[in-house]
This record gives structure tokens, sequence and C-alpha cells, in this order.
């Protein structure tokens, strides 16, 4: 006995099989489309500035700051934007900060010097916070003890183990890299992104109309820029 061959089955599963693909089909040109619109609103002039250098082999980001600025604890401790910088960066990319020391006096080339002891240490993370609100917010950081004290408490350094890196070969070779890096791109002011040695995220194009924002179109830039050839 031959059985009647189920049409409405038949068609309910081709639909359900057309639906899926166009679910698919419109995700991609959804992904194509939100690739593209990001491409188009970046632009050179406008959210970065490209250099006259040569791009470096690898993909970097360096991001040039002082404890001493305010525009840069507000970068840092209000916007979040390095944290988000990072948290939006493939894992290849490398980020590295780097403290300026034309701000603060002698003070800002104790502290430029400081964190090159953070950089030597591995410890940037723990201390970043503690020095800038110890600079700016409490003002209980006003010399090389007090800092040096600031170190062991977020650190968990002994006052030893700080002296010996901070007097090393390997601190004032650091200290040497930073200021050559900041020679390098033609340092202007802080805070500064430099992405693969070629491009800086030109701060005052980028959208500032809420703190969210600010910090998730810079990423973006940055990611962007890390792209680019």
């Amino acid at each position: 006995m031959s059985r009647q061959f189920n049409w409405p089955l038949y068609f309910n599963m081709m639909n359900g099989e057309f639906e899926q693909m166009k679910k698919i089909w419109l995700a991609l040109v959804g992904l194509m489309l939100a690739f593209s619109a990001s491409a188009a609103q970046f632009t050179d002039g406008q959210q970065y500035i490209t250099l006259d250098k040569p791009a470096t082999g690898e993909p970097q980001v360096v991001e040039f700051f002082s404890f001493f600025c305010p525009h840069c604890y507000q970068f840092e401790r209000v916007y979040h934007v390095s944290e988000t910088v990072k948290k939006n960066l493939p894992e290849n990319v490398k980020v590295t900060k780097y403290h300026v020391e034309f701000l603060g006096g002698e003070m800002g080339k104790t502290v430029t010097q400081a964190w090159a002891v953070a950089m030597a240490l591995g410890v940037e993370d723990k201390v970043a916070a503690p020095i800038f609100d110890g600079i700016q917010k409490t003002q209980t950081i006003t010399d090389a003890d007090s800092l040096k004290d600031t170190f062991v408490k977020a650190a968990g350094i002994t006052p030893a183990e700080y002296d010996g890196a901070f007097n090393s070969f390997a601190v004032k070779a650091l200290v040497a890299q930073q200021e050559k890096a900041a020679v390098d791109v033609n340092l202007q002011g802080v805070p500064a992104m430099f992405v693969n040695g070629k491009y800086m995220v030109n701060n005052g194009g980028l959208d500032t109309s809420s703190m969210d924002t600010v910090a998730l179109q810079y990423a973006d830039v940055v990611k962007f820029l890390v792209a680019k050839k």
C-alpha cells in the first residue's frame, strides 16, 4: 500500500531551513555592514593621525602618560580607556605604557624611574591606581619615600626589593627606553596612544558625549589601526 506524501510537512521543513539560512545570511550581511561602517567612520586627520614613520614589524600599542597629568587621571581612572583598549585587542598585540618625566618637576623623574621598577617587576596593574590616587586625589605621595611605601603596600614587595630594582641597570635601561620612545614619535603631550609606530589616536577627534562612548570608540580606533597596513 502506497503512502501519501505529506506535502504540508515537507513545506514546513523547507520553510524552516529557508528561515535558518536567511538568519545566517542576514547575520553575515550585518557583520559586513558593521565592518564597513567602522572602517568608514575612522578617517586620517580626524580620529587618528598618520605619522611619517615606517610601521613596526609586529603589531603594538604604546601609551604615554604621566601620573601628574589631570587628563591622564581621567583617561585611566574615570573613563577606563586603557583597560577597555586592552580588552578589545587581539591577544597577540602588546600594549606598553610609558611614563613621561616632563611633568612634576624633579618628582616627575623619580616617578618615571619608579614606573620602570613596576615594568621590571611586572606590577604595573597593581600600582597604577594607587599612584594616581596618591598623587592627584589624596596627595599622600609627595616624595620618593611615600612613593616607595605605595609600592610596598600595593605590590607586596619589600623596601629592599624596591631599592634593589630602583638602582638596577635594568631599570635604568627602561628609563632610557621610555625617553627614547617619546623622542621617536615626537611626543607633544599626554595622554597619547600610538599604534604600530605609525599612527596616533587623535583624542580631539573622538566622541566625548559620554564616558562609555569615549572608551569604546577609543578601543575601536586602536583596533582598527592595529589591523591597518
